[in-house]
């Protein structure tokens, strides 16, 4: 089953062809990243208006690339939740009129849903149930992933998301957008002790966590070096800040391991490219003879591939959507398909 995959929910315009939500045959991106550095963060009215721009050459390069014709399509999918607006929008609406057109079914697709499948693209043996650690720039959650359309969240940032929280960092100390993967650059020759900053407490419900102390610690601790003249060590800084971020995600991932009974651990998200949180992950993983599937950094971001990927699964779970199909900002990962 070929399927046309769109993702436009952020910064990234991306379409793909995915053949039996395994296989990727072409996956065509283009980043707005260079246009958003200039601002120190993602302008949504520009993010839509290039996506806008993109689509429709990226759906024809998609199809030269593989030599398919529009009539080997078997089905589109579309990320049409959760994200910027006015962007997820664009995707939804370019996916019913190429639906429409074509006369194939409409798959939606949840963006996290999509993350998570990012990993059956890299590890074609992986199947539920398995967990999954998902940290990207506006989501960070635990979550059992029963089979591949039920899931159950097991824990959630209780405020800001890691992701959102590296690029804010990153963009006070002045590093270019997106600020998480400079940061991370950054903190592999620093001292991870030199800076103590807090790690959140499990709460009522223990795979809970906060990230928004731990990034006002760090604006607190940069603001403060400024304002009396004492020199940063920004790249030590950073190796804390990660750290601090690897000590409050990893632990609760143990917990929960060890609470399922799980042996697979699944990480996604842009964030799963964090050199410290791979390494921590794994060293954890192992001690508890834990199987690790970490997507190539090349799946970590926002690609159609992934939507592609689970869009296949939804298919099969007959999920799929007609032409009142909406876009939303918002929306649970395990609430109704649409």
């Amino acid at each position: 089953m070929n399927i046309l995959a769109v993702e436009s929910s952020c910064d990234e315009t991306a379409v793909a062809i995915v053949q039996d939500g395994r296989k990727v045959l072409t996956d065509c991106i283009a980043s707005q990243v260079d246009l958003h550095r200039i601002y120190g963060g993602v302008v949504p009215e520009i993010a839509s208006r290039m996506h806008i721009e993109a689509i429709y050459g990226l759906a024809d390069q998609a199809l030269a690339k593989t030599g398919l014709s529009r009539q080997d399509i078997d089905a589109i999918a579309v990320t049409y939740a959760p994200g910027l607006i006015g962007a997820v929008l664009v995707g939804v609406n370019f996916a019913k009129a190429a639906a429409m057109a074509l006369n194939k079914p409409l798959i939606p697709v949840h963006h996290i849903r999509g993350h998570i499948a990012a990993n059956y693209i890299a590890y074609p043996e992986l199947k539920p149930p398995f967990l999954c650690l998902v940290v990207s720039g506006g989501h960070t959650m635990i979550v059992d992933v029963q089979d591949y359309t039920k899931m159950e969240i097991l824990g959630t940032t209780l405020d800001d998301a890691a992701g959102e929280c590296f690029d804010k960092v990153g963009r006070v100390l002045g590093m270019p957008y997106p600020g998480g993967a400079a940061l991370d650059k950054a903190a592999s020759t620093g001292d991870d002790t030199k800076y103590t900053l807090p790690r959140s407490k499990p709460g009522v419900n223990p795979y809970d966590m906060s990230f928004s102390g731990l990034k006002t610690a760090a604006l607190n601790l940069i603001h403060h070096n400024e304002q009396v003249g004492e020199e940063l060590d920004i790249n030590s800084l950073c190796a804390s800040f990660c750290s601090a971020v690897s000590d409050t995600l990893v632990p609760r991932v143990v917990m929960a391991l060890e609470q399922t009974g799980y042996k697979k651990l699944a990480v996604a998200g842009g964030v799963a490219a964090n050199s410290r949180i791979r390494r921590d992950i794994l060293y954890a993983a192992e001690k508890l003879g834990a199987e690790v599937y970490l997507p190539p950094l090349s799946l970590c971001g926002d690609n159609a591939a992934m939507i592609g990927a689970q869009g296949y699964y939804e298919y099969l779970a007959g999920n799929v959507a007609d032409m009142s199909l909406n876009a939303f900002a918002t929306k649970s990962i395990i609430g109704e398909t649409i």
